[in-house]
């Protein structure tokens, strides 16, 4: 996969991408991390079978020179799925709009971590 991505003749780097995708998701209510957390991921698969995911968090391609993201999230317990996933996509949109000045074609949620509150 390579590094860069080319949108209207301007090269963009993944990570840089990645870093503006994060930042969109984590300011959104419900979200509490981007990806898995990495000590907790640790701690998890150490105590149980569950194995620790390696898929990238942020992964983003071109398609009819508009931008198609995938993020990976982590949500706290309580808030709708398909209420935090819209309000993900609109503020990934945004921010993606505003900072880049490029369109998104699609971003795709998938939301693999479940936070419980401590009781």
């Amino acid at each position: 996969m390579e590094s860069e991505l080319v949108i209207s003749g301007i090269g963009v780097s993944r990570d840089v991408v990645a870093a503006i995708v994060s930042m969109a998701a984590e300011r959104v209510e419900g979200v509490a991390s981007v990806g898995e957390n990495a000590i907790a991921s640790s701690l998890i698969s150490v105590f149980t079978a569950k194995p620790v995911s390696n898929e990238p968090a942020v992964e983003s391609e071109v398609e009819d020179n508009k931008l198609i993201v995938t993020v990976r999230l982590s949500v706290f317990y309580g808030y709708p799925f398909t209420k935090l996933a819209e309000d993900v996509r609109e503020a990934i949109a945004a921010s993606v709009s505003s900072q880049m000045g490029f369109s998104v074609g699609c971003v795709n949620v998938c939301i693999d971590n479940l936070v419980f509150p401590k009781e």
